[in-house]
């Protein structure tokens, strides 16, 4: 029984940290979103605009790896 409530202990952390991280993410990129003068989704489905594209890209690796790392301590 010991195991079991181990276990779900650890689950509970784990889902938690799982919300948490993805609504930080979803902040960042919703923050991102508004902070540019320009329509991102324009700029990159409309546009083509590789550039930012890749830029995009590497912000939201970069705000991956923040968050996993804060969760992870």
């Amino acid at each position: 029984m010991l195991n079991m409530e181990k276990l779900l202990s650890q689950g509970f952390e784990t889902i938690a940290y799982t919300v948490f991280g993805m609504l930080i993410f979803g902040l960042g990129v919703w923050l991102m979103d508004k902070l540019t003068p320009f329509s991102i989704r324009k700029e990159i489905e409309d546009d083509q605009n590789t550039a930012l594209g890749v830029v995009m890209g590497a912000v939201i690796i970069g705000l991956a790896i923040i968050i996993a790392s804060g969760i992870a301590g």
